[in-house]
């Protein structure tokens, strides 16, 4: 799901602290009940390290959330993104990383780097408080590691899945140029979006 984001927040991203005041702001407006559950977020980030789109891909129990490649970059290869944080809360007020949160952003590190999107960070925040990647070094012991090398029929199929996803955007982007054409014309959004397949909601959005 696109989280909304203000004009403010679609901020240049210097350091860890940028990217929790935004993520800070996310949470806190979900309600009490919500917060209670662990969510993960994708921040999408373009060439000049600007926000480019926040995506909740995952909200799941008190503590544990799952999210698989295609989830994680899937928006990534949308929106053209050349990096992307990871960002995960703890409802339990800890911040303190799992060794499936380093398994975790090992693997997709890994992925990122074969489909050239690189994972500059992840984030595990509270409430009032988190912790970064990036800042205590784990990003570049990761890097370094040799679990979780894509290799094989895995390669092949991350590969295909990316050119598939390149290619149904491509066609949607045809698709709205089309409607584009359409509207112009006077044709009603209803009838627009009967013979292009787009939602109600993109071709309102033309």
């Amino acid at each position: 799901m696109n989280v909304r984001l203000t004009k403010e927040q679609k901020i240049k991203v210097l350091n860890s602290v940028d990217i929790y005041f935004v993520m800070q702001q996310i949470l806190l407006r979900e309600n009490k009940i919500r917060r209670n559950q662990e969510h993960f977020w994708v921040v999408g980030l373009d060439t000049k390290n600007k926000v480019l789109f926040i995506e909740l891909i995952g909200l799941g129990a008190v503590n544990r959330v799952n999210a698989d490649p295609p989830d994680v970059f899937r928006m990534a290869i949308y929106k053209l993104a050349v990096k992307v944080i990871l960002v995960h809360n703890h409802p339990s007020g800890s911040v303190d990383a799992s060794k499936g949160d380093h398994e975790f952003t090992d693997r997709m590190l890994k992925v990122g780097k074969l489909i050239n999107i690189e994972v500059v960070d992840h984030l595990i925040i509270t409430e009032d408080g988190y912790t970064s990647f990036a800042d205590k070094g784990i990003m570049d012991e990761l890097r370094k590691s040799g679990l979780f090398e894509i290799m094989g029929p895995e390669k092949k199929e991350l590969e295909q899945w990316k050119i598939d996803t390149e290619k149904k955007k491509a066609k949607k982007e045809g698709l709205k140029e089309v409607a584009k054409s359409l509207k112009a014309s006077g044709m009603s959004d209803a009838e627009i979006k009967k013979h292009t397949g787009l939602s109600e909601a993109a071709v309102r959005r033309l």
